[in-house]
């Protein structure tokens, strides 16, 4: 049995599963990575963070945590998404997946969070893709799925 204010660590689905906002079985602790002092590591300079070996899920986990009653939600929200992290990392995962084609990138790539490795292989794909096409190896360019699952959802959405 636990005495009030015991710390445990649960995995994320149970901790949910416990933080029911009407009985408040459990309340959550922020891991450091999303605290402030660790936001304002990342304001600083997004590029030199090694997101992978602070947590692989750094975006998907830290948007989970939003599910929580924590007065820094809004600050990890604004963490998560602001130019400073994602968009300028996301620049540069991009340029790099374009330009560094038989290039070794994996001291790149050891730092990306799953999300940004995904991004990367899709960059690199799309160029790997387009050069087979432009050689002739491809008989044709095809929307890439990302398109035709936006193209489909949005004739969806006009049907209603």
């Amino acid at each position: 049995s636990f005495v009030q204010g015991s710390k445990l660590e649960i995995p994320l689905w149970l901790a949910k599963g416990l933080h029911d906002s009407k009985r408040k079985i459990i309340s959550v602790e922020l891991p450091k990575i999303y605290k402030e002092a660790w936001r304002t590591v990342f304001s600083a300079d997004a590029n030199v963070v090694d997101l992978h070996k602070m947590g692989p899920y750094y975006y998907g986990f830290g948007s989970q945590l939003l599910n929580f009653d924590s007065p820094e939600n809004p600050e990890i929200a604004q963490t998560i998404l602001q130019a400073s992290t994602f968009i300028s990392r996301f620049r540069r995962i991009m340029d790099s997946s374009q330009n560094a084609y038989n290039e070794d990138t994996s001291a790149l790539v050891a730092r990306l969070d799953e999300l940004e490795r995904a991004l990367f292989r899709a960059g690199q794909k799309g160029l790997n893709d387009f050069q087979c096409w432009e050689k002739g190896q491809a008989s044709q360019i095809t929307a890439s799925s990302l398109a035709q699952n936006y193209g489909k959802r949005k004739f969806t959405d006009m049907d209603g």
